[in-house]
């Protein structure tokens, strides 16, 4: 029985019950999930799982194509990593509400979501909306930390979400706010019942931002005087940050989806030096466990 995480040509081979030249051939073709280290093929056992499982499945008669677009949260690590990497997948970033409907309508490859259930646990299909799509693979992209975007200098002292609350007068600083639907928003309220407050206890800015640099923007505009977001986007656009919860970031497809040639560019180039390199410049990021299949329905 294998127990590396990475197989050989020759375990894989043996793994898959094939003549190790059909392997060669079939990573030719790119036709199967491997990674190359010193010029030495390794392939992973999970992709390997994924791979066999999405032939068994095979594809539905009429099934039409899925665009080759990236839909639900927006993380700078991400956009980044979309151009350089040669993915060629369009980004449609507007919440991971909107990414999973976009999923399940098959408007897209994959999402990125990062929400909260009520337990504190992150991404669980059945708080997506996902729990009944029995061919759903879930990969972590990052964990990275969310907190209080703040202007530079911090002029009001704000050092905690408490101090967010109006008091006796009314009076409270200007809280911009994620849309309904948000992994930032739900967040949000999920931070204010632990400290038994509600959005009702806040003095809200009058629109909704549509993304993490929306939001940022306002924050360093004036438009408000804080707002959570993701540490990258706030050091991004120079604005002060005060870390609050570390989240996981995870990348929510269909398992045949994992095959398509974007996906597998994508999540090769999350495996380079220069990516860990970039999150390290960006701030924020825990990288630990990039990568891995966090659900396999």
């Amino acid at each position: 029985m294998h127990r590396h995480a990475y197989l050989t040509t020759a375990e894989a081979a043996d793994y898959l019950r094939l003549k190790e030249r059909k392997v060669y051939d079939l990573v030719r073709q790119g036709e199967i999930p491997c990674t190359k280290v010193t010029g030495k093929l390794l392939f992973p056992r999970q992709s390997l799982d994924l791979w066999l499982m999405s032939h068994l499945e095979g594809g539905q008669p009429g099934q039409r194509p899925i665009p080759r677009v990236l839909a639900g949260s927006q993380d700078p690590l991400l956009e980044w990593s979309l151009r350089e990497s040669g993915s060629e997948l369009a980004m449609l970033c507007q919440g991971s509400g909107d990414g999973v409907r976009r999923l399940l309508d098959g408007d897209a490859l994959l999402a990125g979501v990062h929400v909260i259930d009520d337990a504190g646990g992150y991404n669980h299909p059945e708080s997506l909306g996902l729990g009944g799509v029995r061919d759903l693979v879930m990969i972590r992209w990052a964990r990275r930390r969310q907190g209080l975007m703040l202007p530079p200098g911090n002029p009001k002292g704000i050092d905690s979400l408490a101090a967010l609350a109006k008091n006796d007068r009314g009076e409270a600083p200007l809280v911009a706010r994620r849309q309904p639907g948000a992994g930032a928003d739900r967040l949000l309220r999920f931070l204010l019942k632990r400290h038994d407050l509600t959005l009702e206890d806040l003095r809200l800015a009058p629109d909704t931002m549509l993304s993490e640099d929306d939001l940022a923007l306002a924050v360093h505009q004036g438009q408000a005087d804080v707002g959570l977001g993701v540490e990258a986007a706030a050091h991004r656009h120079g604005l002060d940050f005060v870390p609050l919860q570390q989240e996981c970031f995870d990348l929510a497809m269909r398992r045949r989806s994992y095959f398509e040639r974007p996906v597998q560019h994508l999540l090769a180039f999350a495996q380079e030096a220069r990516f860990a390199e970039r999150a390290a410049m960006m701030q924020g990021y825990d990288l630990t466990g990039r990568g891995k299949v966090v659900y396999n329905a």
